[in-house]
Formats: structure tokens, C-alpha cells, sequence
């Protein structure tokens, strides 16, 4: 696998952070990799923040480990050592790696090690990447494998927008050479023709942001556009597109995000937005001719960026990068033949109607402020009701026709307009880290039902011992939620992100999920 590469794609990944933070790190990568045609090196294990059962239990089936010194952070030392600790689970645990291998080219950390007769007892506790342990410098001073390090602020910073590759028709327009460049950056190559005599390059390039990125929304794009009788306001994308092209931009085409923020990065929502063609910058024209056996991305990339941590200069290009989160790399068959047990025993609670659920952060969300709302009772009457709006939804779609979110291999879940909607007093799931006794049986007394009151001793051990720590739980709750007819939840939460690339998979209807 690896000879068929141009060699490695590595970078620092951030294991403090929660798995579905880690999960689009992960998509990200095997995208850059893909485009280098570079072995992507995934971390080989991720930590699991919590236990359901004490430390002891836990510990005897995976590795603990104080979290704090094991990702060097001070984040959690000043809470009760039980809630330091951590413990680490392979990464094949958290996805189906075997079957992301039979499109991209992935390897972990101690497969890299093993290729190269370097003990895996050696990998980095935190996940940056060892340079000076996973490459050995020979007599003459030269490393091997070869290196060349990506400094994190050469990768976008505000002047230009980083997009997966520069198609030959661009660079025609704007006559790309590959000379010039910022070499102090790793940019190779540069624009020529810089269409600056237009009214609507004017108009467009006065919207920029003297700070910010030289990203302009569609909305602001069909308004600038439109003010001519050649556009109207119901043409195209790619009508529209002609005209930012004749005047010095192009479109690009990324995701949107969850309530105008870019927090949980679900691929569901494909949108429309321009640039100025003389900021765009190649992932693949900076670092594909790059020679050295290793190209490591250094520090993080995730905050504040869309999806695949760049922007796709063509439809097909962002359609094939949603193939790879919703179908590629998909959960562990052991989590969803278990979650489709579980939404069934949901059904039979509700006597064959359909069912809704919710993601309730509280833990870590509550602690430092960003939970809907500090008092646990007004969290939950919110989440009531949304879910009453979901309800009146699903009735007013019952009997009707059921759509798909506008991703590939979409089939529509025919099951959402055929079985009958909720009742007022119907049960609803909820998936929770709240841990203390009397607010979740204040959930059940409001008609919730939680994960333990469905999990039985044949799961746990037809499952095994992963499913004891909370992370691994979180995956299964994941796709249970996007089994429901409804689902609500907060839009700074990662968790969120990953159960609407599961709907969207699952073929489940747009009308049918909100966050906010």
C-alpha cells in the first residue's frame, strides 16, 4: 500500500481533545493525504475521557493513564483525580479501519514504527509528531526517512484560502505560473493576470474583510452579481459562477455550518462561496512535488476551519470528500448492529411509532460555560421543546414524501412519512454525559429515556469490554440518534456533527433534525 505513495502525510494530532473533535482532525488528513498521494499516519490510539464503572474495572482492560501528563496539559488538574485519568483505546476501535484501507492509503503511528524497526513503545503520549525519535539522523547529519516540516502558519493564513487543487481552466484564467511563490511559506508558484477593472470585482473585493479571509458568501455573491440584467435572482450556480470567473473570482465549494458557526463540521449542507482568484492557494501545487519521504504537518488546523480544512475548487472535488466521512470510514459493525437494537427496543417503547432524540452536553460544557443553559431543568424544557417542533414536523410530513440531504448515494428513508408520528406523551431518547443520580431520574420522570435504562448484560457481553468506557458508549448512542425520526441538539457540540453525517447516510430527511 504504502510503495503505491508518494510517501507519508503526518501531523501533530491533538489527543486532548474528545473523539469526534479527533474524528474530523482524522477525515481531514486521509483527505491531504489522498490529494499528496501520501500515506496518511492516523494516531494509534485516541483517550477515552471517562469510565461507567470505577477506575479499577477499567483499567484491567485498557491502559490508563493521568490525562494531564499524558497529553502535557494542565487543563484537569485541579479535578478530583478520578476525573484526571484516561484511558487509551486503539483507534481500530473508533472506526472501521479495514474498511477505509480499501480506498485510501492509512497507516497508525506503530505501523510507521514497524517499518521502520523503531519500537512502538516510543509513540508520543500527546500525538505530536517525534522527530526526533521516529527519524534517525545517520553520520553525515541526514535524517531518515527524509523530512520536510509544514510550519502551521504557512498553511493558510488570512491573505489567502487554502483549496485541495487548482484546476487547468483556472489557471488559464489567471495565468498560474509555477515560478514565484513565497518560498519563505512553501508556496510555489503564482498569479499573473489580476482582474482588477470591473465594477463587480470592485464591488466584490469591497466586501472583504480587511482582517478576515477573502471568503464571500453566496448571499452577499448573488446580491453583488445580480444587479445587472444578465443575472437574476434565480440563476445558477454555475450562471452566476461565469460572471465571478469573467471578473477576477471563483467559486468554491465547502459546507455549511451549524448556526453560521463551524464547531461540529458535518458534510450534510454543501454550499456555494467565492474568492479572489489571486488568493487561492494549491494544497497540491505547494507540497504534491515535495521529495522527502515524510511530510509532516506541524501544530492544529481545526479551529475555524470548514470541513476537510480547506475549500474544493470544483463540486466533484467536495462530493468525493463527503464520500469519504459518510461511507469510507464508517463505525465499527459491532456499534451498528447494537444501535439498531436499541432503536428498535425505542419503536416497541412507543408502540411502533416513530421516535425522537436529543444530545444533552452538560460535563465539560457545563464546567466552563458553553452548555444551552446553566440550570439543568431549563436545559432540558429547551430540549422539549424543540422536540415538540420535531413532532409537529413529522406530522405534517406523515403520508407525504420523504427527501434525502444532498449527498451522494442518498436514498430516502421511506420510514419517516410511512409510520405513524409521535404522540404528545411518547417517549424520546436522550444522550447525556449528566452523571449526577437526581437529575436523571429527573429525565426519566420527564418521560426520557437513557441509554442505561436500554443497554442489557447480553450487549455488554456480546459487545465486550469497549463499550465500559464512555467514549466507545458515545459512538453507540451516535447511531442511535441518527436512527430517530428527530434529532435535536447544540451546535457547538462535536457530537452533534457526527450523528447528522450518520443521518445523512442513513438517508434521513433535512426537515427532520435542528441545531442550534
Amino acid at each position: 500500500m504504502v510503495a503505491k505513495t508518494n510517501g507519508f502525510y503526518a501531523r501533530d494530532y491533538s489527543l486532548w481533545l474528545g473523539y469526534n473533535n479527533m474524528r474530523y482532525i482524522v477525515e481531514a488528513a486521509i483527505l491531504h493525504g489522498r490529494l499528496l498521494n501520501r500515506t496518511t499516519i492516523l494516531p494509534s490510539f485516541v483517550y477515552a475521557r471517562a469510565c461507567e464503572f470505577d477506575l479499577a474495572t477499567c483499567a484491567a482492560y485498557a491502559t490508563m493513564v493521568n490525562r494531564g501528563d499524558a497529553t502535557h496539559s494542565d487543563e484537569w488538574r485541579n479535578l478530583p483525580i478520578e476525573q484526571q485519568m484516561a484511558w487509551r483505546v486503539p483507534i481500530s476501535i473508533m472506526f472501521n479501519l479495514t474498511h477505509l484501507r480499501q480506498s485510501h492509503a492509512v497507516i497508525t503511528t506503530a505501523d510507521y514504527l514497524r517499518l521502520h524497526n523503531i519500537s512502538t513503545d516510543v509513540e508520543s503520549t500527546d500525538g505530536h509528531w517525534d522527530v526526533d525519535t521516529y527519524h534517525v539522523r545517520d553520520t553525515t547529519g541526514d535524517t531518515f526517512p527524509s523530512l520536510h516540516a509544514m510550519e502551521n502558519w504557512w498553511y493558510d493564513p488570512n491573505d489567502f484560502v487554502r483549496v485541495d487543487y487548482i484546476p487547468q481552466d483556472m489557471r488559464l484564467r489567471g495565468a498560474w505560473s509555477s515560478e514565484g511563490g513565497d518560498r519563505s511559506r512553501d508556496q510555489v508558484g503564482s498569479w499573473t493576470n489580476r482582474t482588477t477593472n470591473s465594477e463587480i470585482y470592485d464591488a466584490l473585493t469591497d466586501t472583504l474583510s480587511p482582517d478576515g479571509k477573502p471568503i464571500i458568501n453566496w448571499d452577499t455573491v448573488r446580491r453583488i452579481v445580480t444587479d445587472g440584467e444578465r443575472i437574476t435572482s434565480t440563476s445558477s450556480v454555475e450562471e452566476i459562477g461565469d460572471v465571478l470567473r469573467e471578473n477576477g473570482f471563483e467559486v468554491l465549494y465547502t459546507y455549511d455550518g451549524a448556526a453560521g458557526a463551524d464547531f461540529v463540521k458535518d458534510v450534510v449542507l454543501p454550499i456555494p462561496e467565492a474568492a479572489p482568484r489571486d488568493r487561492i492557494r494549491g494544497l497540491y501545487e505547494d507540497f504534491y512535488n515535495v521529495s522527502a519521504r515524510v511530510l509532516l504537518m506541524r501544530g492544529e488546523l481545526h479551529l475555524g476551519r470548514k470541513p476537510g480544512f480547506l475549500y474544493f475548487t470544483s463540486a466533484a472535488g467536495r462530493t468525493r470528500f463527503t464520500q469519504t466521512v459518510l461511507y469510507d470510514m464508517p463505525l465499527v459493525d459491532d456499534i451498528l448492529s447494537l444501535a439498531e437494537r436499541i432503536s428498535n427496543r425505542m419503536f416497541a417503547m412507543n408502540e411502533g411509532r416513530l421516535w425522537m432524540a436529543a444530545h444533552m452536553r452538560r460535563g465539560d460544557f457545563a464546567r466552563l460555560g458553553w452548555a444551552m443553559d446553566a440550570d439543568f431543568g431549563a436545559h432540558l424544557a429547551r430540549i422539549q421543546r424543540h422536540l415538540g417542533d420535531g413532532r409537529d414536523i413529522l406530522v405534517s410530513m406523515h403520508g407525504g414524501t420523504a427527501t434525502a440531504y444532498d449527498v451522494p448515494d442518498a436514498h430516502p428513508d421511506p420510514l419517516l412519512v410511512t409510520l405513524d408520528p409521535p404522540k404528545p406523551n411518547d417517549k424520546y431518547y436522550i444522550a447525556t454525559d449528566e452523571r449526577d443520580p437526581n437529575n436523571l431520574q429527573y429525565l426519566r420522570d420527564q418521560r426520557a429515556v437513557l441509554i442505561t435504562d436500554l443497554l442489557t448484560q447480553e450487549d455488554r457481553r456480546e459487545y465486550g469490554w469497549p463499550i465500559l468506557l464512555t467514549d466507545v458508549l458515545a459512538l453507540v448512542e451516535q447511531s442511535i440518534m441518527s436512527r430517530a425520526a428527530y434529532f435535536y441538539a447544540h451546535a457547538l457540540s462535536s457530537v452533534a456533527g457526527g450523528v447528522m453525517n450518520l443521518r445523512g447516510n442513513l438517508g434521513k430527511d433535512p426537515r427532520t433534525a435542528y441545531l442550534d
